[in-house]
């Protein structure tokens, strides 16, 4: 189904060369039919790279930052001669619809635009000297091997958004795609290698996470370790890198509060609110999980909230329905889990509430209101397609519920009065807050969350922050003088 065969590549991709050996199935998650068998290297491997890794970095990081920027802009520029072929690999192994695998691919190739535009401005920065016959300078400096390790929800643009700011800083990198959905990097190792990086410089290990993460977080050599997932797992590769001090980007669960106002444009926020929870079938760490409505409003909300969630489709990504397969059995399960667990708390059930007949891993877009905030959907990210709603009094007690919750990536408000708007910005404790939209990231946002929904920022000047070093230079201008 792809126009150039060469980009489905099986293998892992190590030093500039293809790498097989034992293999693991990848399945369509729509159909349970194998896309591929892909390579599953071990510590050897993930050990391999990092050595390949290491040997380029001195000559990468001393290039050019035109150079590096050259290359970069060559990459972006694949991306999207290619972007319909990474598409149809992403529904093939990922299960979103064909619109949503094009809008994230022209999303990925947006980082490595603007992260060749940033590797031409590394620049020096002087400081206000404080002694007499000394200047001073500050340089960037890149910080070495880093190691990058993305999930199966967004395959190709959790790499991009990583590996661009780590290559235009100067740094080489290791990559561990997820082993639900490798093709969609293995095909980026392949429009990167086309594009012209040196050998060492970009690679692609396969396999299965514990033993190659493990390996690169117990290196030395690995300076930046750059994650997003779980925030369980997070938590696991923070203690892993302590012994070495790495460098570390963070990015971990959601569990988003979506705010409606009775003084919001009801028509715009029951829209976005449809946006906010079901895009990539609710698998996204900015997808919305607890709406909160103010009173006057609820009902109505309510109402057409499950209306337009009743009215979407589902099906295999191929077809482009709004909603595709959900990834796994265990995905599936826990929305049955949210969903019972809510019923039995006194929720009511608006719509869907089940699996859809399409397939094991189709789950029906669901609503549920009155939901008690004990509830388990409120309390974990839910990361499918249910929607809980619950009404409230007075903003007071929204912002309360909104922060009761270790994660803090996004909130969304709705709301036209613009003092409201001011205070919920302040009072909501998450590093994003979308106010009467849904779509607020790109290249030039820094991504990010506070609490335990991460550390640090992608995207941005400050996606380069991780994968630089200050290195500060005090020069005396004296004659020299006789201690």
């Amino acid at each position: 189904m792809i126009a150039d065969k060469t980009l489905m590549r099986p293998d892992a991709f190590v030093n500039g060369a293809w790498i097989g050996g034992d293999r693991f199935a990848v399945t369509d998650p729509a159909t349970g039919g194998t896309v591929a068998q892909v390579a599953k290297l071990d510590a050897a491997g993930a050990r391999a790279a990092v050595d390949a890794a290491d040997a380029a970095f001195p000559a990468w990081a001393a290039a050019l930052p035109q150079e590096r920027a050259a290359i970069l802009f060559r990459w972006f520029q694949l991306i999207r001669d290619n972007r319909e072929d990474l598409a149809r690999i992403m529904t093939a192994e990922q299960g979103k619809p064909l619109s949503e695998s094009r809008g994230e691919i022209d999303y990925a190739a947006s980082f490595v635009e603007f992260y060749a535009e940033e590797a031409k401005r590394p620049n020096i920065e002087s400081v206000t000297s404080h002694l007499s016959t000394a200047e001073m300078e500050l340089w960037r400096e890149p910080v070495g091997v880093a190691a990058l390790v993305t999930p199966w929800n967004f395959p190709c643009a959790m790499i991009t958004r990583k590996a661009a700011a780590a290559l235009a800083a100067g740094c080489t990198v290791v990559i561990h795609p997820s082993a639900e959905t490798p093709l969609s990097a293995t095909a980026l190792a392949e429009l990167a290698d086309r594009a012209g990086f040196p050998a060492g410089v970009f690679n692609v290990v396969t396999g299965e996470a514990p033993e190659i993460v493990g390996e690169w977080c117990a290196d030395p050599r690995v300076r930046a370790l750059s994650f997003t997932g779980s925030t369980e797992i997070g938590r696991l590769l923070y203690r892993q890198s302590s012994d070495t001090v790495k460098r570390l980007v963070l990015e971990l669960g959601g569990h988003a509060p979506f705010i409606a106002f009775a003084d919001c444009d009801l028509d715009l926020a029951v829209e976005e609110a449809i946006k906010a929870k079901f895009a990539t079938s609710g698998q996204d760490c900015l997808g919305a999980n607890r709406f909160l409505v103010e009173r006057p409003i609820y009902d109505e909300f309510c109402r057409r909230f499950a209306d337009a969630a009743a009215a979407l489709t589902l099906g295999p990504g191929e077809q482009d329905r709004d909603l595709g397969p959900l990834m796994n059995e265990g995905a599936v399960r826990k929305q049955e889990e949210h969903v019972a667990d809510a019923l039995s708390r006194g929720a009511r059930l608006l719509t869907g509430g089940g699996r859809d007949p399409q397939g094991p891993l189709f789950y029906q877009p669901t609503v549920l209101a009155d939901v008690p905030v004990d509830a388990l959907i409120f309390r974990q990210e839910t990361f499918g397609p249910v929607a809980a709603i619950a009404p409230f009094e007075t903003e007071d007690q929204a912002v309360r519920i909104a922060n009761d919750t270790e994660y803090g990536l996004v909130a969304y408000v709705h709301s036209r009065d613009p003092r409201r708007i001011y205070r919920l910005s302040r009072a909501l404790q998450f590093g994003m807050v979308a106010v009467n939209r849904t779509k607020v990231t790109g290249a030039p946002i820094p991504f990010g969350g506070m609490k335990q929904s991460g550390l640090g920022r992608e995207g941005s000047r400050h996606g380069l922050e991780a994968f630089t070093e200050i290195k500060y230079v005090c020069r005396d201008w004296a004659e020299h003088r006789r201690a």
